[in-house]
């Protein structure tokens, strides 16, 4: 799937990785991975239970120090500004449960230095994944699904570079999944570099436009789907996701 202006984007307008290795004692979690997500581009990261998906996204956020490898934005070294190119969205929603919907926006507003109309975008994206009516509502009130949906308002207004989202549908409900798949494509749209980990084999043909599948820690196959099916054959996503990794 091209980007939405047709073209493909180029590699090193993006975030590479290189040499990407994270061992936890005699345990290598990701081994040596080497892959890039490009600017206007979702990349879906692909494979079973411990094949180093989350391990990956908590390197790439910097909430993990990796054992080797280097990370470049657009040919820039990520150094200490990584937390103002990266937004992490994982698995299990955290929020600050002293402050409201509203405060979480505002928290991220000026923790980035926002300009003049982010409060507009704040209000959008709240209205748009359904939690404007708990716009007062304590962070420790909210259930799984809100907490999940704030924390994607929250990426979202912060306009990072590089978004990074560790199972985003797990959690929400269908509207909540449809909303999210949409604003997935917006901000490819305006140019972010998007990372999906997940699980759910049957929505990543509606939003990535390329897979990298992991294995032990191994990237076992980088690429789109036709690309895979034209090496591997003609198969279902799900029948392409087993024979890579079984």
């Amino acid at each position: 799937m091209p980007s939405s202006n047709g073209s493909h984007p180029n590699p090193e307008d993006g975030l590479q990785v290189h040499g990407l290795t994270k061992r936890f004692g005699s345990t290598v979690a990701v081994d040596d991975l080497h892959f890039d997500a490009r600017a206007g581009e979702i990349l879906a990261l692909l494979g079973p239970n411990g094949a180093g998906k989350t391990t990956t996204l908590l390197c790439l956020a910097g909430l993990l120090r990796p054992n080797a490898g280097q990370m470049r934005w657009q040919r820039t070294l990520l150094g200490p500004q990584r937390g103002r190119m990266m937004a992490l969205i994982p698995e299990t929603p955290e929020v600050y449960e002293g402050l409201t919907v509203w405060e979480h926006m505002v928290f991220v507003a000026r923790s980035c230095r926002l300009g003049n109309g982010w409060e507009a975008r704040a209000e959008y994206l709240l209205e748009r994944l359904a939690i404007e009516d708990r716009r007062d509502t304590l962070g420790a009130a909210l259930s799984k699904g809100m907490r999940q949906k704030l924390l994607i308002a929250c990426a979202a207004v912060a306009a990072t570079p590089v978004l990074l989202l560790d199972e985003p549908m797990i959690g929400l409900d269908p509207q909540g999944q449809r909303e999210l798949r949409r604003l997935l494509l917006e901000v490819r749209s305006e140019g972010a570099a998007v990372i999906v980990s997940t699980h759910l084999l049957e929505y990543v043909d509606t939003f990535a436009d390329r897979l990298l599948i992991l294995k032990e820690g191994r990237a076992q196959a980088l690429g789109t789907i036709a690309e895979l099916r034209g090496t591997l054959g003609d198969q279902s996503l799900e029948e392409l996701f087993f024979r890579i990794t079984e």
